[in-house]
């Protein structure tokens, strides 16, 4: 068992023990008579959440009747315990995550998708020549133990010949050797690497083959049950709020921005929301679609995490983990 599922099972064992059965929404209705629902982030605010910050900033949820919290995460946010307790109404996370919540016995279930197609890369300098994934052999690979893509790749032989070392959240060490090669998102390690005066290739591992769902809207299955109204209302004012960040993304930005206290940078969030545009739109797939997923999509999921033995055969189901009962392509 890796230790990423094992964190998982812990969560969900945790949540059990406690004995505290969710609550139908963890915040009251505001004077104002809005409803008050709160969304938990898995990372600290930025450019993947951009739709949320978008939707709350230009009056989006308000019109829709919310007041909303948006709750920054950061690296140890135990996302489906604070969904499943209720302390949560929604959160963002990604869809192999929502499978291993589900097969350590959580009711996670995803709403919509910001991105379809993930934006997990490996990123290498210029100089080092690394152009194709037989060119990693040799170098070192500086990468998070326990996620699912890195499964992938030792399934795919991928790493074969690769040093695999932790990796710290820095392109500290990339910079400074061209032999390290590093895990990042291509919306945001690249420029920083830049930055710091690096030019860089970018190895998608999407192209491999391992294309989880990513910015994914959640919620627990009970509320979906209890409140479906609520749901699809909060479903329809995120993606609203997504459709409008792609394509400007300024007032979302300074949202952002103005909750971030990790060092973002204006530079970096702008260059993050528009490499993050063919992710949410590959193929130019039109505005009005994003937010939308399919069941064969998260079948392949769910059956590559059981081939990765990251879950056991049958211990999830791809139909449960996720609802398109709410997506709407309208405007």
């Amino acid at each position: 068992m890796n230790n990423r599922f094992f964190a998982v099972c812990l969560l969900a064992l945790t949540a059990f023990a406690n004995g505290c059965a969710p609550s139908q929404s963890s915040l009251p209705s505001g004077k104002t008579g809005m409803e008050r629902v709160s969304v938990q982030l898995n990372w600290y605010a930025e450019a993947e959440h951009g739709g949320v910050y978008q939707a709350n900033v230009d009056g989006t949820y308000k019109d829709a009747g919310f007041e909303v919290e948006i709750r920054p995460g950061g690296r140890a946010t135990p996302v489906a315990a604070e969904v499943v307790l209720g302390r949560a109404d929604f959160a963002i996370t990604n869809a192999d995550d929502v499978v291993l919540y589900r097969a350590a016995g959580s009711d996670i279930v995803a709403l919509m998708t910001a991105l379809q197609d993930n934006p997990r890369c490996i990123m290498t300098r210029k100089d080092a020549n690394v152009g194709t994934w037989e060119d990693l052999e040799g170098m070192t690979l500086q990468r998070q133990e326990g996620q699912g893509f890195v499964e992938f790749l030792r399934a795919k032989g991928t790493l074969e010949g690769v040093q695999e070392v932790p990796y710290h959240g820095s392109v500290s060490n990339l910079v400074s050797d061209p032999k390290i090669a590093i895990q990042g998102y291509s919306f945001a390690e690249p420029f920083l690497a830049k930055e710091a005066g690096a030019d860089v290739n970018l190895l998608m591992v999407s192209e491999l083959g391992w294309n989880p769902y990513s910015s994914v809207l959640v919620t627990r299955g009970d509320l979906i049950k209890n409140k479906p109204e609520l749901v699809a209302k909060f479903v329809e004012a995120t993606t609203k709020g997504w459709r409008k960040y792609v394509e400007d993304p300024t007032e979302g930005n300074k949202s952002i921005l103005a909750a971030n206290e990790h060092g973002m940078t204006a530079a970096a969030l702008e260059f993050g929301s528009k490499a993050l545009v063919e992710l949410a739109r590959p193929d130019g797939m039109p505005v009005n679609e994003i937010g939308k997923m399919s069941a064969d999509r998260w079948t392949a999921l769910v059956n590559q995490m059981v081939e990765m033995k990251l879950i056991e055969p049958d211990s999830v189901k791809p139909e449960d983990c996720f609802s398109d009962q709410f997506f709407t392509s309208s405007p």
